[in-house]
């Protein structure tokens, strides 16, 4: 190889040294990489090079920079990459628009002949065609087109033939036609392009790019086209006439076809409607094209063209051709495909439809427009129901004065609904389930349906602009028709000018009372509707539920239902009032106007809660008077029992009198209980604010009344209360149910009866007594007998062939009767079980509160073991999404509001002996627990116990700035009424059960967090957890029991209260106990031995340095000879937790950690070096397979020596050094290589296989030749 260098050398003369002074290389290779990074993926990549290209080529003064520039331009685009292709036109058309001295022809030229259709090869046409399609691009975005009409020409055509080649660029070069048409001044389009474009204007009706041509030319050039013009190219003055419609409608199919994949609008059809227009032929355009062209196919593409051309029109229509297109068949089946979309798995177009009404009535100032847009859409319907949601988000795109009118539009046909105005359709299951039903009631009632949800939607959106006079017209307009009828009109109420045409059916009038109640929850939390100061100050406050005045929304409701009552020769009660019921309402009435009086003096939050709460429970008397009445009689009396309280002119009852009568607020908390159960976030939000006002004077018997409900224990009937069978159970679901009615409702009637059989049949087993009935009917036929003698069914006669099919159609339809009372009766068990859980959520609401409001309270220490009860039953029970949010809700008040709350009761009073009871069972509840995660409950309660006896601690005073720092021993060793003896000795029970058993619901996290909180505890309970680092049972209470001294030994409180001989004492027993336990390690193979030295090291770590730092007298010997003996146990062969610990520890000792891993290197460095030194040369082939000791040898040492060898060796060698782990592609790869070389394959496979059998042949050698037969076994 030396030699033939040197003759190369000879032959050629040496190059001189290359210099670079003036950095022209630099210069240059900057320049060129411009270029590169116009190539690139990235776009701002390719945009920031053609910026800064730009400007290197206008500060550059050489001309052959340029010239090259346009050369690696026009080549560039061209380019494989399709990503790059755009950077380079873009570059191109940015140079020839900055340097105009370029001749856009010469360019052209360079073009046409660069990327020359006709010479180029077929693999690279493609590139071809992208690379003139882009040279025009760039043309045409230099700005100087129009100025060259030759050139404009050239593009012209050279685009003309371009457009033969769909099959790559499809319709861009039509495109790129009308683009630079639009910017060509017509006299260069007169004099030159229109003789160019004569044959594509003339068959403007073949194609959908030619049509686009000839309309934008149109448009651009309106007096070269006049209608002369056109009658020469078209043979029609206009374009859209009767006879072109027919040839218009299959070019908007192709066009409709062609955009399928990027569902768009073709820009052919809106030019086309826009035409339309100018020639004032939109009528004809849309009924003959549109509506009978389109949507005579199946629905699909050209369905899709017609919904976007609606859409994209409606800000180019006027008034009267938006109520045409709006009524025309486009919207009916616009609806079809909205009901026939709510299956799954279709494609939705009702987002983009949205989309466009959305934009419009945002840039639409006339009120006319929008109201016929929003109407046009609110009148398609489906068997009466409209087909937009109930709760449309484009309304709030609506002038306050549309919105208005769109209010009054939909009372309006609440009140006489007018089905004939309206686009309404079937579908085909509908149409065949039409003569079964009357359909105009059916009608009417999903017409009004909607209505409803429409109007409280409109409210309750709070986007919508909207006045109070608008909420209080909804609002009057909803509550009148729930509850009353007009019986004469009259100016003073304004809703009985409106009569029904249609009476209003029970089933209506329900969905009007859910939805009025819902309303009246949106305006409890309805900021005020001004833009005032005033309300602004509100709004600051978050004030909510009040209007301008001040007035809550509930009570001006409460009003105009008086308002309604006092009037009864206009008005009547849906449900009126009997006596009692009127003097409850009465009553509500005095009560709440005495409240307002107070308020007024004395504003606090406990009488506006109690207002909220008659006015409420008021409203709920038109619901459900007869549930009602006694809430409010009872509430009546609190508020009396309240004021009496207060009053200082009281007389004392006696004591017997006292016990009689139950306390005010157990009554007002019956009467939540009572609420709770309706199914209300309403009532639900309102009796948690009233609770939250009378907590500082609930009692241990309101708050047992709570825990009732709550107790597992109980039997379900005492909670029954909560099982309702009325109609108003969906209170709290959305009224706007769209379309599901429609379709669903016919799609899935006509296999409901095959359902019920299949269902009968899967779930329900044989019963034994309808298989007797069904023998008893057969044998009565002497069916049985036949079948038994085996003779033909036809001896049975007509007569008794009836009787048998009259008795089996009896049995089988009593059996089907009782199938279906069983599956009743067990979905009424599972619907109570679920309202059940529900209020018992809701009341956890209250419990929730209390524990918020009153932490304080000696009645919290009463919650303790009721929540325990409730967690411990409800891990136990069922796992439903229900059963899991009772159960977190519970767990989170028990654990984060209560135990670890900062504020806790620190009066204990005389209830210590009772509260150290209760640790002591709680305690002992935990150790039987069967899961950790219930202990843990167990553990915290008790916990919080031991923090409520301690109570807090005295504060001392501050004699010097040390003393605050440093706490006296004396305020370490408080602990107020715990009897620390008696809990440390539960503690330490506990802790024995920890360390004994095998298999202990307790953790070790438990008690470490009893050492944190309680030092006192932790100083009596430490001396056995040094005892059980050698003595628990297994390897992990042993870790346990080192994680827990050391958290001890490491508490500053533990220290000083320690401080001494005592504290030398424990630091002695704990090096004796860890001496003990690192000279009892066996096998340290299993995880929790490593787990128990690392933490016994950690113990260490901590023990011998502080014994250090405090220069304490103790005697480590025998740690030190128990850790030197570690070694013997572990190998530690890399670092990690374990040995970086160790090696700590021993550092304290004087040993450091032995720097084994250079050692090991530098002995494999000799090795090689010495066995590098005895290989020299290359051996042979033959000789290397003889000489199987030597080979060995090289394997072991020296295996990265023959790396450089020749090639039947280099392949041998690394697969010998690779073992067990070469893959078997890596071997067929080396057999490849050995038959290109010549050699057989054959041969050193058999070669293989002689030398595995001799080396593996005995057992001792095998053991020894293990590493070596890992080095070279694959050989």
């Amino acid at each position: 190889m030396h030699v033939e260098m040197g003759e190369i050398s000879e032959k050629e003369p040496v190059r001189p040294k290359i210099t670079d002074a003036k950095g022209i290389l630099q210069q240059n290779r900057d320049f060129l990489d411009f270029f590169w990074d116009i190539a690139k993926p990235e776009q701002d990549t390719r945009l920031r090079a053609v910026e800064n290209l730009v400007k290197y080529l206008k500060s550059s003064e050489k001309s052959d920079e340029l010239e090259y520039t346009l050369k690696r331009l026009v080549a560039g685009l061209a380019h494989t990459r399709e990503a790059s292709r755009p950077g380079f036109s873009l570059a191109l058309g940015q140079v020839l628009s900055v340097f105009e001295e370029i001749p856009l022809q010469t360019v052209l030229d360079d073009i046409k002949e660069k990327h020359n259709l006709q010479k180029v090869k077929k693999k690279l046409m493609r590139n071809a065609l992208f690379g003139n399609y882009f040279g025009v691009l760039a043309l045409s975005q230099s700005s100087r087109l129009s100025k060259e009409p030759q050139v404009v020409l050239g593009c012209i055509q050279l685009l003309q033939s371009l457009s033969e080649r769909r099959e790559h660029l499809k319709d861009l070069p039509s495109k790129t036609m009308a683009d630079i048409l639009s910017e060509t001044p017509a006299e260069v389009f007169e004099e030159v392009l229109i003789g160019t474009l004569q044959s594509d204007l003339s068959s403007a009706f073949k194609t959908p790019e030619q049509l686009q041509l000839l309309l934008v030319a149109m448009q651009r050039f309106p007096q070269s086209l006049k209608p002369k013009k056109l009658k020469k190219l078209l043979g029609t003055a206009t374009v859209i006439t009767a006879e072109s419609v027919p040839k218009l409608t299959d070019v908007l199919k192709m066009a409709a076809h062609s955009v399928k994949k990027e569902c768009l609008l073709p820009p052919v059809a809106l030019d086309l409607l826009k035409q339309s227009l100018q020639e004032d032929s939109f009528q004809l355009f849309w009924t003959k094209a549109i509506v009978d062209g389109m949507f005579t196919e199946h629905p699909g593409p050209t369905h899709y063209l017609g919904y976007r051309l609606l859409g994209r029109s409606l800000p180019l229509l006027t008034l009267d051709q938006l109520k045409e297109a709006l009524s025309s068949e486009v919207m009916k089946h616009y609806g079809e495909h909205l009901v026939s979309a709510q299956k799954p798995g279709r494609f939705r177009f009702a987002p983009e439809m949205d989309t466009y009404v959305s934009d419009f009535l945002q840039s639409c100032e006339d009120p006319d427009k929008q109201l016929a847009v929003v109407l046009g859409f609110s009148k398609v319907t489906n068997n009466g129901y409209p087909v937009v949601p109930s709760v449309w988000k484009v309304v709030r795109y609506l002038q306050p004065v549309v919105l208005q009118q769109y209010v009054d539009w939909l009372k309006n046909m609440f009140l006489r609904p007018q089905l004939e105005n309206c686009m309404d359709f079937s579908s085909r299951r509908q149409k065949a389930k039409q003569e079964e039903k009357a359909q105009e009631e059916n009608y009417v009632f999903r017409l009004r349906k909607w209505i409803i949800a429409r109007l409280t939607s409109i409210v309750e959106n709070q986007q919508v602009k909207k006045d109070e006079r608008l909420v209080k017209d909804v609002a009057r307009f909803v509550f009148f028709h729930a509850f009353f009828k007009t019986k004469k009109v009259t100016s003073d109420i304004p809703e009985t000018e409106g009569k029904l045409s249609v009476p209003l059916d029970n089933q209506t009038r329900v969905i009007i009372i859910n939805s009025f109640f819902g309303l009246l929850q949106h305006v409890h939390y309805m900021p005020v509707l001004d833009d005032k100061a005033e309300v602004a100050a509100h709004n600051q406050r978050r004030t909510l539920g009040i209007m301008t005045d001040g007035t809550m929304w509930i009570h001006w409701l409460v009003q105009y239902a008086q308002a309604l009552l006092t009037q009864p020769k206009n008005v009547l009660s849906a449900q009126p009032f009997n006596p009692e019921q009127k003097q409850a309402w009465d009553s509500m009435l005095e009560s709440v106007a005495s409240l307002t009086k107070k308020a007024k003096k004395d504003p606090t939050p406990e009488i506006n809660a109690f207002q909220q709460l008659f006015l409420l429970v008021g409203m709920q008397l038109f619901k459900a008077p007869e549930e009602v009445l006694d809430i409010m009689k009872d509430l009546q009396n609190c508020i009396e029992k309240a004021e009496e309280k207060k009053s200082k002119s009281k007389k004392k009852k006696t004591v017997k009198e006292e016990e009689e009568e139950p306390h005010w607020v157990e009554v007002v908390v019956d009467i939540l209980l009572s609420l709770l159960s309706q199914p209300s976030r309403h009532i639900r939000q309102v009796c948690k604010t009233v609770f939250s006002s009378i907590c500082p004077h609930v009692t241990a018997t309101a708050l047992t009344a709570i825990l009732d409900v709550l107790d597992p224990n109980k039997d379900e009937e005492e909670s029954a209360v909560v099982v309702t069978d009325d109609d108003y159970d969906k209170a709290e679901e959305e009224q706007d149910v769209e379309m599901e009615e429609g379709e669903s409702d016919g799609s899935d009637s006509d296999s409901e009866q095959e359902d019920d059989d299949e269902e009968m049949e899967e779930d329900t087993e044989v019963d034994q007594n309808f298989r007797v009935e069904l023998m008893k009917v057969l044998q009565k036929q002497n069916a049985l007998a036949i079948e038994d003698d085996g003779s033909d069914a036809e001896d049975l006669d007509d007569e008794t062939m009836m009787k048998l099919d009259n008795s089996l159609s009896i049995l089988f339809a009593e059996q089907k009767k009782k199938t279906q009372a069983k599956k009743d009766e067990k979905a009424k068990l599972l619907k109570e079980k679920v309202l059940v859980r529900e209020y018992k959520i809701k009341v956890l609401d209250l419990v929730e509160v209390f524990v918020a409001k009153q932490a304080g309270s000696p009645l919290i220490l009463g919650l303790v073991e009721p929540l325990l009860t409730i967690i411990e039953k409800a891990m136990s029970s069922e796992s439903g999404q229900q059963e899991q949010d009772f159960l977190r809700k519970a767990a989170d008040i028990f654990r984060n509001q209560l135990c670890r709350s900062k504020v806790y009761c620190r009066t204990a009073g005389d209830r210590q002996e009772e509260l150290h009871d209760l640790v002591e069972k709680l305690m002992t509840k935990a150790q039987r627990q069967a899961d950790s995660s219930l202990s843990l409950y167990f553990f915290s309660a008790s916990l919080y116990l031991v923090k409520v006896l301690r109570g807090s601690v005295p504060a001392a005073e501050p004699k010097e700035e040390k003393a605050q720092d440093t706490p006296a021993p004396e305020d370490l060793r408080f602990m107020g009424k715990v009897d620390v003896e008696r809990v440390a000795a539960i503690f330490r029970e506990a802790m024995c059960s920890f360390m004994n058993k095998r298999n202990s619901p307790l953790t070790g996290q438990m008690f470490n967090d009893l050492f944190t909180r309680f030092p006192v505890l932790c100083v009596n309970l430490v001396d056995m957890a040094v005892q059980y680092i050698t003595t628990g049972v297994r390897d992990h209470q042993q870790s346990q029991a080192c994680v827990l001294v050391l958290r001890a030994l490491q508490s500053r409180e533990v220290q000083q209260l320690l401080a001494g001989a005592p504290w030398a004492d424990l630091c002695q027993k704990t090096v004796n106990q860890l001496a003990a336990t690192l000279n009892k390690l066996g096998s340290c193979e299993s995880k929790a031995v490593q787990e128990k030295v690392i933490k016994v090291l950690e113990l260490c770590q901590f023990l011998t340095k502080h014994i250090h730092q405090q220069k304490l007298s103790l005697d480590l010997e025998s740690l030190r000879i128990a850790l030197q003996s570690l070694t013997e146990v572990f190998t530690f062969r890399k670092t990690g937790q374990l040995e970086d610990t160790y090696w700590t520890v021993m550092k304290h000792f004087g040993v450091i950690k032995p720097k084994v891993e250079k050692i090991k290197s530098v002995g494999k460095e000799e090795e090689q070096q010495n066995i590098a030194k005895k290989v020299k040369g290359f051996l042979p082939e033959t000789k290397k397979r003889k000489n199987r000791k030597k080979k060995k040898v090289i394997l072991e040492g020296a295996a990265d020596v023959y790396t450089t060898s020749n090639t039947d060796t280099n392949t041998n060698k690394p697969e010998g050094e690779k073992g067990l782990a070469k893959k078997k592609k890596d071997k067929k790869k080396m057999k490849r290589k050995r038959s290109e070389e010549g050699g057989n394959p054959s041969q050193p496979s058999l070669a293989k296989k002689t030398r595995t059998t001799s080396e593996t042949m005995p057992a001792k050698k095998k053991k020894k030749k293990k590493p070596k037969k890992q080095g070279g076994g694959n050989e």
